[in-house]
């Protein structure tokens, strides 16, 4: 007989087996056992007529939630059934959080063991740790459960109940979330600063001042006259005017008349120069949240990359010899602490790094959070000897640079502060009227580098970048002169190389990125960091958010008019301190100081006279308008201007009752969406399109058109029947517009795809044309992407082929999207069957179908059954379904 240990993932269980080794059998959940079912139908039976089916929570009993197994979990369960009877022993060890309790509590619902149980938690997957908890085993904590039922009832009450009032109201399909809602509430929000945001403008004046150019400082005018001069913060962000009759605002002409002022002012004087010294702390080490942030930052990882490469640290890598070790401690975190044995090793890694004076003793840091509740030590190395460098040969790009950044960010975390010198100056200029004119500049010189050398915010590369940190002033001293060029004879003296006026405009607020959103919703205590990344992943599958070139998350109109109706008629329930209020309560029944059906009744049913969600929703259900976005009155009718969202997307209206007008481009952001750009919509739908002229090949029109999706030319009529093919359509190029786009330009865009000629080897014909990355050539399925020097409209067929010829060349993303785990043979049409890593996960692929693999199996241990099976029933269950009008599963 031995004990039966049960883990989440194959990952998981084939890295402890190892340091269990006989008397033990591992087996894993594969995740969640069960789970609330997502139709009426999935239920049993005898429920499926019960009022509250829909919701699969039995709201007048105590909210007592109906659980399933899913048909893809009953083969995992009855492998575990299988192993529990041969066992003396039932250890779980699940993850330590309340989503691990959870599962080991599920685990016990379904598998009903009749021999002892215990339950060990581990922070990392190390012989000392495993060992350690089975000395330390206890007994499965009701209060996490009730507090994790608890979140997973709520989320369901709140998405199946309102989600219904957003498919009839705006566009089937939709979700809402109550944490999700929230999230794209601040993104709304801020979208809402940035459309009503109206720029001011200033100026001031800028000196290079040194002894010679190449080693010159800037200063910068600050007041003049006794007054100082404005600068970005005195303006009003919503008309972009000054806020106080204080400060100097310097315009482009009045920055003119000063400059020759300045000049003839000269010399000018130094008038201040004031040294202190101060210092700069490393950061604490990394918990979830900023671990997120700074994946982003630096690696430009999403939340939910960085948390599955994370995931698959910790589980454990293949170091080669069969050695299979989790390299770092678990990633869902909220506490800052390291153990005493990290903190040792710590320091030896710093004396044999860098030196004995970057070894300051041992650093301990203090959890902000009020309730750290997921776990009890920061995300750090299992071994902090174990350096990046050691594991390039076993680790993938992103996985060997998260690492490195988690390594880096521990070991200067207990290095000592850097030492600084910050230095300003003040200098000024005197008119011969007595009016004088000041300027300043500020310095900072590095005296001991201290954590930096090994970590330094916002650079992959510490060592490069360090010089960056300094601003170095030369030395001066109070009194000093500042001479015009060649108004002194001494070499060394301080000299105006250049006085020239500097123009800056105030900026709207930024949109989030991932990194400053995660941050924002770690401040209002919005969800746990633990869920931060399916969060950020869901509001982008969801379409409420999309990611600019620049990484910013851009609202869509559908956020915006959803939003729209959330906060007017369920406000409280996207309120950024009521969903504070909820995470706090649940941190009340972890606690066991709160019942989470009393929770759960007073959110659902209210109570003091305040009306639950229940009845708020069956309250204005009925009684709720269409929601629309407002953009402003039409400059010739007075008329509202709104966008609303349709079936097909988002239109303009105008007026209260105005129908259906022009579509609004799928790539224009709400805050960018002028009224020049609203008027030349309308008038392409009146007007209908800008004819071009006459293709003098068919002798069919060429015309101009806006639509969801841009500005494109078109050839020939749109038939009116629809089963009859479409005319040629091509985008614009980038700085094309719709309203000055020539017939020669219009027909070359229509000439793609350009046909060049016949394969001399096969025949078959070679085509030139432009595709999501770029222009490329293709011959079958053969593609090559164009150079730089090549031209899509004139290439020959004879640079075609030589293109073709050339060893194809992966993208990186797609190189990153396509790496091999694990080579399953041939199938029976011949087809390559692989384990492949994909940007959003792991998942098996025959070629032509991919099918995503189960959260929590080990790629490594996947079979060529599995996969097959895995592949047969996504070709059963066809494309994935994502467009509008598609009844999508409410949010949890």
């Amino acid at each position: 007989m031995a004990s039966l240990v049960i883990v989440e993932s194959p990952a998981k269980a084939r890295t402890i087996e190892r340091f269990l080794g006989k008397g033990y059998r591992v087996e894993a959940s594969f995740g969640h056992v069960r789970d609330l079912p997502a139709a009426r139908k999935e239920l049993p039976e005898r429920y499926r007529s019960e009022p509250w089916a829909d919701l699969a929570v039995n709201v007048h009993k105590d909210f007592e939630p109906v659980y399933v197994v899913s048909a893809a979990k009953k083969k995992h369960i009855d492998t575990l059934k299988k192993a529990l009877k041969g066992a003396d022993e039932l250890l779980l060890a699940t993850d330590e959080d309340r989503e691990g309790e959870s599962i080991s509590w599920h685990l016990l619902e379904v598998l009903r063991p009749k021999v002892p149980v215990k339950r060990i938690v581990f922070h990392e997957i190390t012989r000392e740790a495993i060992k350690e908890a089975l000395a330390n085993a206890r007994e499965v904590d009701e209060h996490l459960v009730h507090a994790q039922e608890g979140r997973r009832v709520l989320d369901r009450l709140f998405g199946y109940r309102l989600s219904p009032v957003l498919w009839r109201k705006v566009q089937p399909g939709l979700s809402a979330g109550r944490v999700q809602s929230v999230a794209v509430r601040l993104i709304v929000e801020r979208e809402e600063e940035r459309r009503r945001f109206r720029s001011g403008e200033f100026w001031d004046m800028e000196a290079l001042i040194g002894p010679e150019a190449g080693s010159a400082f800037k200063a910068t005018l600050v007041s003049a006259g006794g007054k100082r001069l404005a600068t970005g913060k005195d303006f009003d962000p919503a008309t972009g005017k000054l806020t106080s009759d204080k400060v100097l605002l310097l315009t482009e002409e009045t920055a003119d008349r000063m400059l020759p002022r300045l000049e003839e002012a000269l010399p000018w004087e130094v008038r201040r120069v004031e040294e202190k010294p101060a210092s700069q702390r490393p950061a604490p080490p990394f918990i979830t949240s900023t671990l997120q942030q700074e994946a982003w930052r630096k690696l430009r990882l999403p939340a939910r990359r960085s948390m599955q490469i994370a995931q698959k640290l910790y589980e454990g890598v293949d170091l080669g010899g069969g050695e299979r070790v989790g390299l770092i401690t678990y990633m869902r975190t909220d506490s800052v602490t390291l153990s005493k044995k990290a903190l040792g090793d710590a320091q030896d890694v710093i004396r044999e790094t860098y030196g004995a004076d970057y070894a300051g003793g041992p650093r301990q840091y203090r959890t902000k959070q009020r309730s750290a509740q997921e776990a009890h030590e920061a995300i750090r190395p299992t071994e902090i000897h174990r350096k990046p460098a050691q594991l390039r040969n076993y680790l993938a790009k992103d996985e060997l640079a998260l690492y490195e950044l988690i390594w880096k960010r521990t070991v200067a975390s207990q290095m000592p502060d850097a030492k600084l010198r910050r230095t300003s100056v003040e200098i000024i200029a005197r008119s011969g009227e007595g009016k004088e004119a000041i300027f300043t500049a500020a310095g900072k010189r590095i005296l001991f580098p201290g954590f930096l050398r090994a970590y330094v915010e916002g650079s992959d590369d510490p060592a490069s970048e360090l010089g960056d940190q300094e601003t170095v002033l030369p030395d001066l001293r109070e009194g000093q002169k500042i001479y015009a060029p060649g108004g002194s004879p001494d070499k060394e003296a301080m000299r105006l190389e250049k006085l020239e006026p500097k123009k800056h405009e105030t900026q709207p607020p930024a949109r989030y990125t991932e990194a400053s959103l995660v941050k924002k919703l770690e401040e209002e205590s919005i969800g746990r960091p633990s869920t931060y990344a399916s969060i950020i992943g869901t509001i982008q599958d969801r379409g409420y958010v999309s990611v600019n070139k620049s990484g910013q998350l851009v609202p869509t109109f559908t956020a915006m008019v959803v939003t729209n109706l959330l906060r007017e008629h369920f406000g409280e329930y996207v309120d950024i301190k009521f969903t504070a209020r909820m995470e706090e309560e649940l941190d009340q029944i972890a606690e066991g100081k709160r019942s989470w059906v009393e929770h759960l009744r007073s959110f659902y049913f209210g109570e003091s006279g305040r009306p639950g969600l229940d009845a708020l929703v069956e309250q204005k259900k009925d009684r709720i308008d269409f929601p629309r976005v407002p953009l402003g009155e039409d400059p010739e009718s007075g008329e509202l201007i709104t966008v609303r969202v349709g079936k097909f997307g988002p239109y303009l209206v105008k007026g209260d009752n105005g129908s259906m007008g022009a579509d609004v481009p799928a790539d224009v952001a709400p805050a960018d969406l002028d009224m020049e750009q609203v008027r030349r919509l309308f008038a392409q739908k009146e007007e209908g399109p800008r004819v071009l002229g006459e293709d003098p090949e068919t002798g069919e029109t060429v015309y101009a058109l806006t639509g969801r999706f841009g500005d494109y030319v078109q050839l020939g009529e749109k038939p009116k029947d629809k089963k009859a093919p479409k005319p040629k359509r091509a985008s614009l190029e980038k700085g094309m517009n719709v309203e000055t786009v020539t017939l020669e330009e219009a027909l070359r865009l229509l000439s793609l795809p350009r046909e060049l000629g016949p394969h001399p080897d096969t025949g078959e014909p070679v085509r030139a044309a432009k595709g999501r990355y770029g222009p490329f050539v293709a011959h079958g399925k053969e593609l090559r992407s164009l150079k730089e020097e090549d031209d899509i409209y004139t290439i020959t067929l004879q640079r075609a082929l030589e293109l073709l010829a050339e060893p194809k060349q992966t993208r990186g993303r797609q190189q990153a999207a396509k790496t091999v785990l694990k080579e399953l043979g041939k199938d029976k049409e011949d087809r390559t069957v692989q384990v492949l890593d994909g940007r959003y996960g792991p998942y098996v692929s025959d070629g032509k179908t991919n099918a995503t693999l189960p959260k929590g199996t080990d790629p490594q241990a996947v079979t060529r059954e599995e996969a097959d099976e895995l592949l047969e029933a996504k070709r059963k269950a066809g494309p994935s379904k994502r467009k509008a009008g598609g009844r999508r599963k409410p949010a949890k």
